[in-house]
């Protein structure tokens, strides 16, 4: 019980804060309804597609996994940097906060941000022709392990690298564009060479949004997708384990200055 309150106090800070600011919120709409809209345009008009089954083939369940990748790694690490600048980690000093709720409250944050984006995107897919006839509750466990995936490395990422607002910035630069590149999310991963598969492997965004494609799209179900699905749990349990090491590591550099 007591992880579970201070895990919701932590997430309602951060989700109230966010409301008060609102840009952030549009803004992370905003980008996959962008997206969303060009990539659906370029599909019916390159490849003769219907605009139901552009959206159907690639681009809802793609750019899913974009918008929840930019929202949850850069909102972890713009959060991190938030307490830094605005001193409340000294604070954290003298409270009961433990390390894994403070963690998982940033996750429960973004997890109702991702919900959002979500039912945004499908919605607007779902209004202009799109035909989804996956596995729902199949769908809510890759999202939601992806999401805590996500969070877990915006949240290492900010607590070892980023101090600055400029440094969250770059930190999404430098390893959010990549990982989405590999992930499949601008390109298909039926043209990367064998060489970026083997690299793509061992990254979240990848095993996401082929998981995706298959449960929206082929309607494939656990045992399809065992291989992302194991990867995914793997990953969370690691990065669950990793922001309750980071968390504290992060109060003991927080301690000295």
């Amino acid at each position: 019980m007591a992880y579970g309150r201070e895990t919701f106090a932590v997430a309602q800070r951060i989700l109230t804060e966010l409301v008060r600011r609102k840009r952030s919120l549009i803004f992370w709409a905003m980008f996959p309804i962008t997206l969303l809209v060009i990539n659906s345009l370029i599909l019916e008009e390159r490849a003769q597609l219907s605009r139901g089954a552009a959206y159907a083939s690639a681009t809802a369940p793609t750019l899913v996994g974009a918008a929840l990748f930019f929202s949850c790694l850069g909102g972890s690490i713009a959060t991190v940097v938030s307490e830094r600048e605005q001193r409340t980690l000294k604070r954290l000093f003298v409270s009961p906060l433990r390390g894994i709720s403070y963690f998982l409250g940033i996750c429960l944050a973004h997890c109702c941000i991702a919900l959002g984006q979500t039912l945004l995107v499908f919605t607007i897919a779902l209004a202009l022709g799109a035909d989804f006839q996956g596995n729902v509750p199949l769908t809510i466990a890759i999202l939601f392990l992806s999401v805590m995936s996500y969070v877990g490395v915006g949240f290492m990422l900010g607590t070892q690298l980023a101090r600055r607002t400029e440094d969250a910035n770059a930190l999404v630069a430098a390893f959010g564009v990549p990982l989405l590149l590999l992930g499949g999310a601008f390109l298909p991963t039926s043209l990367f060479p064998d060489s970026l598969l083997a690299i793509a492997a061992y990254n979240p965004v990848y095993h996401m949004n082929e998981a995706l494609m298959a449960v929206l799209i082929d309607e494939a179900g656990v045992t399809d997708i065992s291989n992302h699905l194991t990867f995914l749990v793997l990953f969370t349990t690691v990065v669950v384990a990793g922001g309750w090491f980071f968390y504290q590591q992060m109060l003991r550099i927080e301690r000295t200055f």
